[in-house]
């Protein structure tokens, strides 16, 4: 686009000043996107996970968004100990933990409005699997949380974009029966967890799309961006490039 519009204005145009104007021009017109992050605790075992919550604000940032942050203000499924990868004997709230990664400013899920936003964004963690759903225990048989549920579904009908990656992306499954999303590649070793949660996601009557660590997919009929992110066995700087990949899509859209 930027460059046929510079040919159409002459090539007197082609000065660094001018592609630099053009540029703000056109990335001031993607921006003043209201984007709702919804988290589900701190931490990939028991929370939403922390590098995919960061890389899902960075690209938001960087694409002139605003951003308002929730999750439900609820107990966790269970604490895990991260240093020893084992459940300890303790309780924490999924909003309390959540604010660690909002540096403080979230709200609770349930002051969510979908008039104020234009569109939604869930990264994964297992959080996602055992406080916004219970997937992690239950599989396609799992519930979905009544508010997280009623959220997914007050998006969907206002025809708003849902952004979802690593694991989220079976909440869509569950809520949208029919819709298409991903986990990754299926059958390939750097995505140990892909196949099961791809066979789950079919038998649900939906359709899962086999894309890369690097790739999202867009359901285009439900307005659902999904990527894989950790659900690949990869260095950070693929999955952050991928969560890119879905923003913008997200972004796009909204």
């Amino acid at each position: 686009m930027l460059t046929l519009l510079l040919h159409q204005c002459g090539r007197n145009l082609l000065t660094p000043r001018t592609v630099r104007a053009v540029s703000t021009s056109l990335y001031s017109s993607q921006m003043g996107k209201r984007v709702a992050v919804v988290l589900a605790g701190c931490g990939v075992y028991d929370g939403s996970e922390i590098h995919e919550a960061s890389a899902v604000l960075v690209h938001l940032s960087r694409g002139g968004a605003s951003v308002n942050m929730f999750a439900p203000n609820i107990d966790q499924m269970h604490v895990v100990n991260h240093l020893k990868g084992e459940p300890s004997q303790e309780s924490r709230n999924v909003l309390v933990e959540s604010a660690r990664l909002a540096r403080g400013n979230i709200q609770d899920l349930s002051k969510l409005s979908v008039k104020d936003h234009d569109a939604i964004i869930f990264p994964g963690g297992f959080g996602a699997a055992k406080n916004l759903c219970t997937w992690a225990v239950q599989g396609k048989d799992c519930s979905v949380n009544d508010e997280v549920k009623a959220t997914l579904q007050a998006f969907h009908s206002e025809g708003k974009p849902i952004g979802l990656c690593c694991i989220s992306p079976v909440l869509a499954a569950k809520v949208f029966p029919g819709c298409e999303v991903t986990v990754g590649l299926e059958k390939d070793s750097k995505y140990p967890n892909t196949t099961d949660t791809a066979a789950a996601i079919n038998q649900l009557g939906c359709k899962h799309v086999n894309k890369s660590i690097s790739e999202s997919h867009v359901d285009e009929k439900n307005k659902l961006v999904t990527t894989c992110a950790y659900m690949c066995d990869a260095p950070i700087h693929e999955v952050f490039d991928g969560i890119g990949s879905m923003v913008q899509d997200v972004l796009k859209r909204a």
